[in-house]
């Protein structure tokens, strides 16, 4: 029986940009979800997504790993919506 994921908002925290399907890893780099779509925001300044992680890592805060075509990037779970007016 796999781990129950959750839909979590995440910013990157390093240089690089999530996309759909690229994996989300925990900090010892064990794959541990999926993003479901990113890019950068030119509102927020900053790169965001959307992505698939376990309950347990889906908190506010939460640091994790996104491997950008091979080469893991720092990112933070953050509230969403991303923006309010």
């Amino acid at each position: 029986m796999s781990t129950p994921k959750k839909l979590a908002g995440f910013e990157m925290t390093g240089r690089g940009v999530a996309r759909h399907g690229y994996p989300l890893k925990s900090s010892d780099g064990k794959e541990v979800g999926v993003c479901t779509s990113g890019g950068p925001s030119p509102t927020l300044g900053k790169s965001i997504g959307l992505g698939y992680l376990p309950a347990s890592m889906s908190a506010i805060g939460t640091e994790f790993l996104v491997d950008c075509r091979g080469r893991d990037t720092g990112a933070r779970v953050v509230p969403t919506p991303f923006y309010k007016r």
